[in-house]
């Protein structure tokens, strides 16, 4: 490179460029042709004169995506040496710079991940090319690997926050390097306590193992980190942590295929599309649930006070005609509510998939009110059902229809906080309305309510 070329990049004389483009037009072809080679976007970058940069990025776009012969890319450089401002840049530009490779395989993530998040950089990158969490180095390490090796814990909880809104989320917090090792292995092996509770508060598979046959407890053990080894057992039962890791496999494995039955390409849909589906489910869940207020025919009527609630309760157990029951025919209304629960229920699953892409906090709340609506809907139909053995063939449909749907939507992940609320009301329903009185279910459900609660607003955020 010409040395007065080299002096203008490094001090940012724009002025300086033009007049050695005047005298040779061809000063910057030059360059271009060779495959690895210093250009003066890569001396703006590591001196940080952002103007400068964004002056050869108009003239010479290509420069931003070569390497120079050290293996680096301008992004690369501007990430080493911390210029926050002139990475945004670039990657305002081609987003595509976050995802370049460099030096073994290393995209500019990699290196926020051994360097630091100077000034907020990584949310940056992240915001730019989300998918650039998934990449891998020559050594087959993610971010999350370089992040706990260079025990950068502010990276880690930065990328494992982006990572948890991601349908490969699982997949990559898991990922093994050229070793075997996880991030959990790493984080083991380097006695990084808070990095060990952040990945296994965040489903870090703890039955993984490396090359060696280990697993991160036992990577912890062989080194003699007591407090790590202490966090890693925990609860753990080896059978029973083995046959849960089996079966949760299997039911991945399967339910993938199922998943995109239905929800294929949802990401894809327009925001037009997404509105308009959102008010044609919403339309549909009013409909539905409307019917378990006012069923057709309406309810057996009579004085309430002629009975207390307690005999109201056996006189239901026992015969048809209760007061404040469906008038409809048995048959019937089996029929019709067990199409009731197909469309009510289909229609909850597939608004908390369209809502994935809202804002978290608005997000959680809708799919809270989701859940409580399921939970009334529910209770509804149970209190009008004309007999109680009606009620308990409806609550049997209504869990293997849940139960199907939730298999359907293990893949896409569509809300852990909505299903659990139904899950933990419908299956004690199910499971103990013969054998218990309401008291005792209903204070089950109250405390699986308030653990599953606890487990998504109590805990400190990955």
């Amino acid at each position: 490179m010409d040395e007065s070329l080299r002096t203008a990049a490094r001090v940012g004389n724009i002025s300086e460029l033009y007049t050695l483009i005047h005298r040779n037009g061809n000063v910057l072809r030059r360059l271009d042709k060779v495959e690895f080679i210093e250009t003066p976007l890569h001396i703006a970058a590591e001196e940080g004169c952002t103007r400068f940069a964004m002056e050869i990025m108009s003239l010479k776009p290509s420069f931003a995506r070569k390497l120079n012969q050290q293996g680096l890319s301008p992004v690369h450089l501007a990430v080493e040496k911390g210029h926050k401002e002139m990475a945004v840049r670039l990657l305002e530009i081609d987003t595509g710079l976050a995802r370049i490779k460099g030096k073994n395989g290393e995209t500019p993530l990699h290196y926020i991940s051994r360097f630091g998040n100077c000034d907020d950089l990584l949310d940056k990158i992240l915001e730019a090319s989300p998918d650039c969490i998934r990449d891998v180095s020559n050594q087959n390490r993610t971010a999350l690997h370089m992040a706990v090796e260079n025990k950068r814990l502010d990276v880690l909880q930065v990328l494992i926050g982006t990572l948890r809104k991601k349908d490969y989320y699982r997949e990559t917090v898991n990922r093994k390097d050229e070793e075997g090792n996880t991030a959990l292995h790493l984080a083991a092996r380097n006695n990084q306590l808070k990095m060990v509770k952040l990945l296994l508060n965040c489903k870090a598979d703890r039955q993984a193992k490396n090359q060696d046959g280990l697993t991160a407890l036992e990577v912890a053990e062989q080194h003699n980190i007591r407090e790590s080894v202490i966090v890693l057992r925990g609860f753990y039962i080896p059978l029973v942590s083995n046959f849960s890791h089996q079966f949760d496999k299997q039911i991945i494995k399967y339910a993938t295929k199922a998943s995109s039955l239905i929800f294929h390409d949802m990401e894809n849909i327009s925001e037009q599309g997404r509105n308009t589906l959102l008010v044609i489910l919403g339309l549909l869940l009013t409909a539905t649930y409307q019917t378990s207020l006012s069923p057709p025919g309406g309810v057996w009527q009579a004085d309430c006070s002629s009975s207390s609630p307690g005999s109201k309760l056996i006189e239901r157990r026992k015969s048809p005609g209760s007061i404040g029951t469906a008038v409809m025919d048995q048959s019937y209304f089996l029929m019709f509510y067990s199409l009731t629960y197909i469309v009510f229920i289909a229609a909850f699953f597939l608004t908390l998939a369209l809502l994935k892409p809202f804002p978290r906090g608005i997000r959680n709340t809708l799919q809270l009110l989701l859940a409580f609506l399921t939970l009334c809907f529910d209770q509804s139909i149970s209190t009008i059902a004309p007999t109680f053995l009606i009620a308990i063939i409806l609550r049997t449909f209504s869990t293997i229809i849940f139960v199907f749907m939730l298999f359907m939507c293990i893949k896409y992940k569509v809300s852990k906080l909505s299903v659990s609320i139904v899950g933990c009301w419908i299956f004690p329903s199910f499971s103990l309305s013969i054998l218990a009185g309401g008291v005792v279910v209903g204070a089950i459900q109250g405390f699986l309510l308030f653990l599953i609660l606890y487990d998504e607003f109590g805990k400190e955020p990955c």
